[in-house]
C-alpha cells in the first residue's frame, strides 16, 4: 500500500536524535517530520506530527501516487526586543514524501488537522478490495435426487 520514500530521512532524523537539533528547514532542504501509517479497514491512515504548525502553513499535494507533505513552523512573535535564553523548537520548513500504491484511491483523501497532528485517510480503491468471482457454467438450482 505504501511505500517508503526519502532514503536519508531516517538517517536524518538518527542523527538529530544522536546530536541534538539540526539546522532549521528550508525550501530547498526540508527537515523531515515523524510519521505513522496503519490500515483500519477499508481506509489507510497516515498521522504526521507537526506541533506548532498553523494549519494554512500545511500543503498537501498528490501526483502520480506521490503524497508529498510540506509545512512551515514559524518562530513566534515576540517583538524586537526579544533576547533568545534558550531555543529548541526547530522552525522552518518540514517535508515528507510517501509513494502511494495503486491500491489506494487518492482522488478522495480526507485530511485533518488537530492538536498538531495531521490525519490524511485514503480509501482502499474498490478494484483492490476482495470481491467473490462467480464461475461460469455453474448452475445454482436445488437438484433434486430421485430414488426407484
Amino acid at each position: 500500500m505504501l511505500m517508503r520514500s526519502e532514503p536519508f530521512t531516517e538517517v536524518n532524523r538518527l542523527a538529530q536524535q544522536l546530536f541534538g537539533a539540526t539546522a532549521a528547514g528550508t525550501w530547498s532542504r526540508p527537515t523531515g517530520m515523524p510519521v505513522d501509517a496503519f490500515r483500519n479497514g477499508d481506509e489507510f491512515v497516515i498521522a504526521f506530527d507537526l506541533p506548532g504548525v498553523d494549519a494554512d502553513a500545511i500543503d498537501i499535494d498528490v501526483e502520480r501516487n506521490v503524497l508529498t507533505v510540506r509545512a512551515e513552523r514559524r518562530p513566534i512573535d515576540l517583538g524586537e526586543h526579544a533576547i533568545a535564553q534558550l531555543t529548541e523548537r526547530p522552525l522552518g520548513v518540514f517535508s515528507r514524501q510517501l509513494f502511494l500504491g495503486d491500491a489506494l484511491d487518492t482522488e478522495r483523501i480526507d485530511a485533518a488537522y488537530d492538536n498538531g497532528v495531521l490525519v490524511l485517510r485514503i480509501p482502499i480503491a474498490e478494484k483492490a478490495k476482495p470481491r467473490k468471482i462467480n464461475l461460469a457454467g455453474r448452475q445454482h438450482t436445488d437438484q433434486k435426487v430421485i430414488t426407484g
